[in-house]
């Protein structure tokens, strides 16, 4: 799809930008996609399943049809590298923290660079904005002079607001817990916090227009649909109030 699109160009692009969810530790800024660069974004994959390999197959059609065009990634990590330690660390054990890259990144950043930078177009004494990035994926975050202090996702898209099937933030205990009694692997676990959570868990579809429609198809869609909505309302406003907190200027 992404090639026939391509081809079809009146004229060639002076440059492809790409959308990458996770850029890690490494990549704070654009990077110009070399081999290298390609191949360590491979290897994020794992933090982010359900976009990243979507998102690199699709620079790979890209440089198929355009192999001279430079391929630029732009990453949705990056906006949030400026949280500071508070917001970015785990209460865990520091020799996991020194293994390995495990800290809050957050996510969406693109898209909450540019509601920031545009909320303050329009109010010109904004200092301290939410933004609040909200579909099939969801999450808000904490803006103070352009820069993001806090946000709801953590080291995976998986944090955070419940999603059209994410689940979002559940009590680790909770999750080992199923795991224990319902003998499930980690994969089986992954796939059910991805896939089968969130607003379909509540509710029973994916579709995040759907819940407050159903209300019209009688009083058992009704109370499906309020037990889908509910919950969300209430994570929503609180999440809300706490980075309100956290845009707030520290003396």
């Amino acid at each position: 799809m992404v090639a026939a699109a391509l081809a079809d160009l009146p004229a060639a692009p002076d440059a492809v930008g790409h959308r990458i969810v996770h850029g890690g530790e490494r990549f704070t800024v654009a990077m110009r996609l070399e081999p290298d660069v390609f191949a360590a974004l491979g290897e994020l994959a794992e933090l982010a399943p359900l976009h990243q390999p979507k998102s690199l197959a699709a620079v790979e059609a890209v440089e198929r049809v355009l192999p001279s065009i430079p391929s630029v990634a732009c990453f949705d990590t990056s906006f949030h590298a400026t949280m500071p330690p508070a917001a970015a660390t785990y209460a865990l054990p520091a020799a996991w923290r020194r293994r390995h890259p495990v800290r809050r990144y957050g996510f969406h950043g693109l898209s909450h660079a540019y509601a920031d930078r545009r909320a303050r177009e329009l109010t010109a004494r904004a200092r301290r904005v939410i933004t609040c990035h909200l579909g099939a994926g969801a999450s808000l975050c904490a803006v103070r002079d352009g820069r993001s202090v806090d946000t709801t996702m953590g080291f995976t898209p998986l944090e955070g607001l419940a999603m059209a099937t994410r689940s979002g933030s559940v009590d680790p205990g909770l999750v080992l817990w199923l795991q224990q009694r319902e003998r499930l692997s980690a994969e089986a676990m992954a796939n059910a916090l991805e896939n089968e959570s969130g607003i379909f868990g509540l509710s029973g579809t994916a579709d995040m227009r759907a819940p407050g429609s159903r209300r019209r198809g009688g009083a058992a869609c009704a109370r499906r649909a309020s037990t889908g909505c509910g919950p969300e309302s209430e994570r929503w406003r609180r999440r809300s109030t706490g980075s309100t907190r956290s845009s707030s200027p520290v003396a």
